[in-house]
Order: structure tokens, then C-alpha cells, then sequence
């Protein structure tokens, strides 16, 4: 295995018992952080890039917010010009806490006494007694960590996140679970050999451990930064003393409209070593180390073990170490491995004790810069032990020059059980790469030999965006980042068996859909988490906002994910149960409704649906409506007219479902009195801007359809129930300046709802919002908007938080409930695109910009976009689906510029 980086003669160039002395450094093996001799620093330092010692801030050199901390000069090799970034060294000051029970008022308190107990009673029986996790976990909020970067893979085959400071830090390799834990073996290290001698050798973390003394920790966070540009990200470290930059590129396969590499569990680390200022070469090391497993907490019983492996095809030989991780459900294998060619050597070490000192790896390394490659497997681990593995990848960087060193992790979880354990699921890259549980040294020789491929079209897609100068910087950032949630969003993309039958997928009521098969057979099953602390998949009231990001960018899983939506509507689950907010017992699923949701990943998703149980939401008002929209929405920007053929039907059953909610026959819904739609927690009485706006979009759409489809009878029926339910909105609702909350005539229901005009945004989108399909009168949706920018955005912390979702008109939040005076992320991107369809584009980016600047640039929740906060103190929902509706802001940009959306995502 790779003779060559076998051969070195081990201590060249010095003494493995001693320090490593060079002419400027004194490195000892252990925890402290190497200090500069004086007196001859002044003979080896460039120039143009002099560090200064790691202490007190000076005046930043680049002009991003994060920066200011940031004490070096190099800006590293290939670093996009637009994203989100942040010195190593770099603080959040404001640190928030979770929503909690004290944060509820006393009025609330006393209303929600009885939902309280039986939430607390149901909490108990879940967690304690039944062992499992709850599907929202109110009393056990995850507390906010400021670390988090990119999550690392494709769609729906896990992800393992690393932070921006390069920890791995977030994991979710069991589908929709979530383990998180920092796990410190797993690191970077860089080795520098000049003349036959190691001159510097650290661990590329500011981190100061406990365990591996033996390694030198504490890299000075001054001189690194981090960049994150989805799915690709850079860490830049400037090597104090040595006029060595190092660029750590990562990337991972998630490329629009691709739905074999996109769904890969693998990603790539692009080390670039850059010479910048001596006459001599230096010999670069970069020592991959990973432990086997997400943590010591998942140790378990043992039995897990590593072995090293080569792996040769076309020419190109990748070489690393399998570890094999066998907990007694789901078992994987993670891969860490490097691309030999020439020039460029690579060794490893098969196992090593990560809670130990570290000293056998680290001096191993130090000797020559390579390490023993031992051959064989290792032993398996005991109970609660845990073991590590590392790869080493190294190449000779000539004076004023660069190399490149390319390093890869694979991880290989083909088979996956729900919490259930029922049925047992493949993932979709399993079509690819088999289903034995042998595809790791594969996966890592397709990354490490396509990975140049996928940045051509990464780039490809993003740099028009990028590259328009009409566009701001934080909205490139925001736009390409916030879609870390496709993939880090406990997501999941399944396979259907190859012997499924129509049948079976149909469901016992049979749904009819002509081409239900044919899709999930070439696309699969889709799904991914209302939120890491909302565990429910598809939560469809939140998907409404997201799917934009989807049918913009992989239409066919939108399509996938509406059929399987289509089946649960017709059919039924009759089992009662609770409900917790009323505490009235009803079935599960009603027939003819669509579902909340399509299952908890802790039991079994798609076969048991609607795991939210705090409201009965057959009685809810967006839902149904949500559906038509996204079927029209989803026909006009692909022209699938099978797909608009195969959901008529289920369209006509959830309107009909839905006119039963017009109680007086005046073409316009009504509210029941309750929290029924989205804003669950926020209370509607009668009609209401924001159902009541939904409901004449869907009905709007309802005639469009019927007109494609040639349906005259239902076209008419709609126009009908259309022109009656304009009126009698304009007449019940329209106070002259905008649309009130909803029509009881209570202290609340002239409040200013930031979302009213979200039945028009979808209109817009789908091109209806002129001449004959024009349902809100344009003066009205303008003198709205205008309200709503004037009170919920600049009345609102200054204009600098985004949109309220409630106002009073004396500029006063409104209190009336815990979320009305809350600012939810993917709602305000969902208001700035409708502004943007308006005409009113400047006011659209500052209310986006006012979420983004506080999310990614104050709070520090990078890639944690949490559904709510509040302007003081508190958030609430981690890592949220919502905020992907930023992709609606890119369509309606698009809309404006006349790149029509219908001939782009057709053509794929």
C-alpha cells in the first residue's frame, strides 16, 4: 500500500527523544503554545506578512464584521468573495437563552394551566417511562452553542458538521437524531519539514484539551479565519514565523438538479499549502485524525474497529483507514483517507487512544513527517472504550510556490431503521453504491476523484448570483448559506424497494396517482425536520415557506414529496388519541385533509403520519390551502402536466374539505376561534387576513388549473366562490391602510400582520398577480406593505431585527400571544419577497437584511437559523426549516430581471 510513503528513514533531521529545535521555534510535544524566540525572528518574517504576537485587537485589515479580531495579512488561495466570515478568535457577545417556562406571562400561564399538565403528564410517559425522545421537547430546550459551520455531505445520507473554528462538533448519522458533541481527537495537524528537519508541528485548534496532552494544542485564533460560502467553506491559517499560509477548502456534492451525487455521504478537505516568502522548499504534512464513532457517550458495548485500506480504479489511487462503528442498530463505517499521485505521499495510523496523551501519533509524525502504516486490523474496542485512526497526506511546496494536498471523509450507513424498527430503509446513494455496507473506500475514491467536477458546477450555478453587483453581499451570504438546512435538517432520501408494487404505496383507500410509482422509483423519498428540535418530517404549514428552495433548485424531490402528501390525504388513521391544547380525544388523520406532518423519526415516518399532537389539525385553515398553492406553483415552474394531472383530483377533495370552514356561504373562510394554522399559538376569530388571503389564492388557483385541464364545470364553480370571496374580504378585513388580523372586532384584531399578504406572494410567484387572476387590488397590497415596513420593520428595534410579526398601529408589539410579538426568520424572507414583487425592492432587502445581520452576524447562530426571537433575551427553535423561503427572494429577483423560472426548471 503506497511503498513510497513507506520508505523514510524514521528520525531524520532529529532527535525523537528531545524538542524540536529549528532556527526561530522551540515546539515541545505537549499542550502549550509555541512562543518566538527573539533575536531571530527579524531574519526569517516576510514582509507582507509579519504576524504580530496573539494578544489585544488592533484595527482590522479586512472589512467584515466578524474580522475585527483578526491580526494576519493572508487572505488564503480561492476564497469566494461573498459568505460569512469570522476570525478564530472571534467572541459572540450577546449570548441568548432558549424560550422557556419562566419566559410565558402569568396571563398565559393561567389560560394554558390544563395544556400545561397534560403536556407535563404526556412529557413523563415519552421520556421516562417509554424511553424515547419527545417530537418537541419543551422542557429540555438545546441550548445555544455560538461554534457551528457547514455541515459536511450530500442530501439525505447524514451529515457530521464542522465549526467554524474546525471542531466536528454536530452529527446526525441516525436519520432525524441528533448527537451534539465536540469530539476533540478529530483534527487537522500541520507539519513542516525544511533541510531533513521538522521545524513546526500543531494542531491546527485553538482548543487547550484535557485529553492528548501529548500533541501541541492552542493555534493563536488571531491568524485564522473562517469562510463559509454553502456548500463550501475555507479555513485560512497563517503560520506564525514560518511564510507558510495554509487553505483548507471543504466541500461537499449538494449541486442543483443532480440527484445521484447530491445524495452522497462524502465530502472533501482541500488542503493548499502556499510558500509566501523563502528561497527553499518545505516539506508539508496535514494528519487527518478521527475518532471511530460520534463521541465517548456512543461508545456503547464495544466492538467497534478500524482497518487501513487501499483503493485503486482508472488510474487513481486513494488510500486511508476504514473504522467501523457496530452499535446493534444502524451500524456505519466512517473512511478518512487522502489521493495519492505524484508527489505526494500517504501513510497512516490504524488505531490510537484518543482520552490518552496522544504521544505515539505525535511523535510518529514529528520524526519524518510521515506515519508507520501499520498493516492489519486493529482489535476490536471494550465496552465503553473508544479508539482513532489517522491519515497523513504529504507533499514538497516549492519556494514562492504551492501544492495541493487532498484529503477525504466518507461515511457508509446504507441501511437505517426508524425508531420503530419496523421496516428497514435504504438511502438513495445505495442505487450507486450497493447496499452491503462496503461502499466506504468507494464513496471516498468517487469524492477525491470528482470533487473538481462538482466545484465546476457549484460554481456554475452560484456565480451569476455571486457575480451581480446589484446585489448585496449579505444576501449572497444569507441566500447560499441559509441552505445548510436541506441538508443538516435531519434529512432523509430513501429508495423505493425495486419490487414495491402501486399498491402498497397507494395505501388502503388508493390513491389513484397514475404516476406515484414511476416517481418514487426514479427520484425516492424525501423528507426533512420542521427543525433539530421540531421533530416532525414535512411539517407542511412550515414546507409551504421552504419549498421554494426545493422546486427552484431540485424539483423533482418537491414532486416526490407532493405525492407522498397526496396519498396521506386520502387516506385515514381512525386511532384516538389527546389532543394537548384542548384536551379533547380525536383520530389521528382524517380522510381528505392534508396531514401536519408525515412522521416522527423516533417511530415510523410515511407509514404513520401527524406526529404533532398539540392540535387537532383537521380542523386547521392553511394546511389544505397550502397544498393547491404549492401543486400550481409546482406545475408552473416545471410544465409537468402529469404531475398538475395526477394531484387534481386530491385538490378538489381538500377544497372540498376546506369550503365547510365558509360557515355563512360568502366565498370566504372563517376562523374557529383557535390557533389553526401555522401561527399555532396565536388565536384567529372569524375571518382573517392571512387564512382568509390564502384561501382566495388557492381558489384563484383552483380556476387556473381547471382552465389548463380544460375543466370548465369546477372553473366556474371557483370563479363563482372567487368573486363572492373578494368582497366579502375587501368589505370584512381592508381598514384603508391594510389588512386587519382578522374580523372579531377585538382589542387584537386590528393589529399589523407582517404575513397578511402571503396568499398574494404565492400569487406572484405563480405570475397571478395582474390583470384577470388579480385578487388583491394592487393599491391595496402596496398600502399593506407599506404599513408593514413603516410599523413591524423600522418600528421594530430600530428597523435592524426584521419584521415583527404583530403591531399594534400605536407602534406597540402586540402581546396578545407568545408568538405574535416574535420576528420568525422564513416569515420575514417569505414579506421581503413579496416587497420585491411589488416594486418595492429596497425596502425588501432591508427587512431581510435585519434577520441576517442579527442571526449570522450578532447572535452568532450561523447554520442554526432558529424559527423566532424576540427583540430581547430569548429565541426559540434551533436550526429551523422556514428560513429556506430566502430562495422565494431569488425568484421573485429573477421574476423582476424576466429570466422566467418555467423553461429553467422544466429543462432538468
Amino acid at each position: 500500500m503506497g511503498t513510497e510513503t513507506h520508505t523514510h528513514p524514521r528520525g531524520v533531521g532529529g532527535n525523537t527523544h528531545n524538542p524540536v529545535f529549528t532556527n526561530t521555534h522551540i515546539f515541545l510535544p505537549g499542550p502549550h503554545r509555541p512562543e518566538v524566540r527573539s533575536g531571530h525572528t527579524a531574519t526569517v518574517r516576510s514582509t507582507a506578512l509579519t504576524p504580530k504576537p496573539c494578544g489585544p485587537e488592533r484595527k482590522p485589515t479586512v472589512e467584515w464584521p466578524l474580522m475585527r479580531r483578526y491580526e494576519g495579512a493572508a487572505q488564503g488561495r480561492g476564497v469566494a468573495a461573498d459568505g460569512w466570515r469570522v476570525c478564530l478568535a472571534h467572541s459572540f457577545e450577546e449570548l441568548r437563552q432558549p424560550y422557556g417556562a419562566g419566559d410565558v406571562p402569568l396571563r398565559d400561564v393561567l389560560r394554558h394551566v390544563g395544556l400545561a399538565l397534560r403536556y407535563f403528564r404526556w412529557w413523563v410517559k415519552k421520556t421516562r417511562i417509554e424511553k424515547k425522545k419527545a417530537f418537541i421537547d419543551l422542557l429540555c430546550a438545546v441550548p445555544l452553542q455560538q461554534i457551528y459551520g457547514c455541515p459536511f455531505g450530500g442530501i439525505g445520507g447524514g451529515t457530521i458538521t464542522r465549526g467554524w473554528r474546525g471542531e466536528f462538533c454536530r452529527w446526525q448519522l441516525n436519520p432525524g437524531l441528533y448527537h451534539y458533541e465536540t469530539v476533540i481527537a478529530n483534527q487537522f495537524t500541520v507539519c513542516l519539514r525544511c533541510k531533513g528537519q521538522t521545524i513546526y508541528q500543531q494542531v491546527l485548534s485553538v482548543e487547550r484539551p484535557s485529553s492528548l496532552q501529548g500533541w501541541n494544542w492552542g493555534y493563536c485564533g488571531h491568524y485564522a479565519f473562517y469562510h463559509a460560502l454553502y456548500p463550501r467553506a475555507w479555513l485560512v491559517y497563517e503560520l506564525p514565523g514560518q511564510q507558510v499560509v495554509l487553505t483548507c477548502r471543504q466541500v461537499s456534492p449538494v449541486i442543483p438538479h443532480d440527484y445521484k451525487d447530491s445524495s452522497l455521504p462524502v465530502g472533501v478537505f482541500v488542503w493548499e499549502g502556499w510558500r509566501t516568502g523563502r528561497d527553499e522548499d518545505v516539506e508539508v504534512s496535514i494528519m487527518f485524525s478521527l475518532q471511530n464513532g460520534p463521541g465517548a457517550k456512543e461508545a456503547g458495548s464495544g466492538g467497534h474497529w478500524n482497518e487501513p485500506f487501499t483503493f485503486h480504479k482508472d488510474g487513481q489511487r486513494v488510500a486511508g483507514v476504514l473504522l467501523h462503528h457496530c452499535p446493534p442498530v444502524n451500524p456505519f463505517t466512517l473512511a478518512i483517507s487522502a489521493r495519492e499521485k505524484a508527489g505526494t505521499g500517504v501513510t497512516h495510523v490504524t488505531a490510537f487512544n484518543p482520552t490518552g496523551l496522544g504521544r505515539e501519533v505525535w511523535q510518529d509524525l514529528l520524526q519524518d513527517g510521515r506515519l508507520d502504516s501499520p498493516s492489519g486490523k486493529s482489535r476490536l474496542t471494550e465496552k465503553g472504550e473508544v479508539t482513532a485512526a489517522a491519515v497523513c497526506a504529504s507533499c514538497s511546496v516549492p519556494a514562492h510556490g504551492h501544492k495541493t494536498l487532498e484529503l477525504a471523509l466518507a461515511w457508509d450507513m446504507p441501511c437505517v431503521h426508524f425508531g420503530s424498527k419496523e421496516k428497514l430503509h435504504l438511502r438513495r446513494y445505495t442505487r450507486f453504491f450497493g447496499s452491503k455496507g462496503d461502499a466506504a473506500p468507494a464513496l471516498s475514491h468517487y469524492a477525491l476523484t470528482h470533487y473538481e467536477e462538482w466545484e465546476r458546477k457549484i460554481e456554475a450555478w452560484q456565480n451569476p448570483i455571486l457575480e451581480n453587483s446589484q446585489l448585496p453581499s449579505w444576501y449572497k451570504s444569507a441566500l447560499f448559506n441559509e441552505l445548510y438546512f436541506l441538508t443538516d435538517g435531519g434529512t432523509i432520501w430513501m429508495e423505493v424497494p425495486p419490487d414495491c408494487r402501486a399498491e402498497e404505496l397507494q395505501g388502503p383507500a388508493g390513491a389513484g396517482l397514475s404516476h406515484l410509482l414511476p416517481v418514487l422509483r426514479e427520484y425516492g423519498r424525501f423528507a426533512y425536520l420542521e427543525g433539530q428540535e421540531y421533530r416532525m418530517y414535512n411539517t407542511y404549514d412550515v414546507h409551504f415557506y421552504a419549498s421554494f428552495a426545493l422546486i427552484m433548485l431540485w424539483p423533482k424531490l418537491q414532486i416526490s414529496l407532493q405525492y407522498d402528501i397526496a396519498v396521506t390525504v386520502v387516506n385515514e388513521d381512525v386511532q384516538p388519541r389527546q389532543y394537548l391544547m384542548c384536551g379533547q380525544t380525536a383520530q389521528v388523520k382524517m380522510k381528505n385533509v392534508v396531514p401536519h406532518d408525515i412522521g416522527d423519526p423516533g417511530d415510523e415516518p410515511w407509514q404513520r403520519v401527524n406526529a404533532y399532537l398539540m392540535h387537532d389539525t383537521a380542523d386547521w385553515k392553511d394546511l389544505n390551502l397550502k397544498f393547491v398553492l404549492q401543486v400550481y406553483r409546482d406545475y408552473y415552474m416545471t410544465r409537468d402536466s402529469l404531475y398538475l394531472r395526477d394531484m387534481w383530483p386530491v385538490c378538489q377533495a381538500v377544497m372540498e374539505s376546506e369550503l365547510k370552514f365558509d360557515t355563512d356561504n360568502d366565498g370566504l373562510i372563517e376562523n374557529g376561534g383557535f390557533a389553526d394554522q401555522t401561527y399555532d399559538a396565536w388565536v384567529v376569530h372569524g375571518a382573517s387576513a392571512y387564512c382568509g388571503g390564502l384561501w382566495l389564492a388557492a381558489v384563484c388557483m383552483m380556476c387556473k388549473m381547471a382552465e389548463v385541464l380544460g375543466d370548465t364545470e369546477v372553473q366556474q364553480k371557483y370563479l363563482g366562490i372567487l368573486n363572492k370571496g373578494k368582497e366579502a374580504f375587501e368589505r370584512m378585513l381592508w381598514n384603508g391602510k391594510y389588512y386587519n388580523y382578522d374580523s372579531s372586532g377585538s382589542d387584537t384584531s386590528i393589529s399589523i400582520m407582517s404575513d397578511q399578504c402571503a396568499g398574494q406572494w404565492f400569487l406572484g410567484a405563480c405570475g397571478l398577480d395582474q390583470g384577470e387572476f388579480e385578487v388583491f387590488p394592487k393599491s391595496h397590497v402596496l398600502s399593506a406593505l407599506k404599513t408593514i415596513f413603516e410599523k413591524n420593520v423600522l418600528g421594530f428595534a430600530g428597523g435592524t431585527m426584521g419584521a415583527v410579526n404583530g403591531m399594534r398601529p400605536d407602534g406597540v408589539p402586540d402581546t396578545s400571544s407568545v408568538q405574535s410579538n416574535e420576528v420568525w426568520v422564513g416569515v420575514v424572507y417569505s414579506l421581503a419577497a413579496t416587497m420585491i414583487q411589488e416594486g418595492m425592492v429596497e425596502e425588501g432587502f432591508r427587512t431581510a437584511e435585519g434577520c441576517y445581520r442579527t442571526v449570522w452576524e450578532r447572535l452568532g447562530m450561523a447554520f442554526q437559523t432558529p424559527e423566532a426571537y424576540r427583540e430581547k433575551k430569548v429565541y426559540r427553535s434551533l436550526a429551523y426549516m422556514r428560513p429556506l423561503s430566502i430562495w422565494s427572494m431569488q425568484l421573485a429577483l429573477e421574476r423582476r430581471a424576466g429570466q422566467a423560472q418555467a423553461p429553467r426548471a422544466s429543462s432538468c
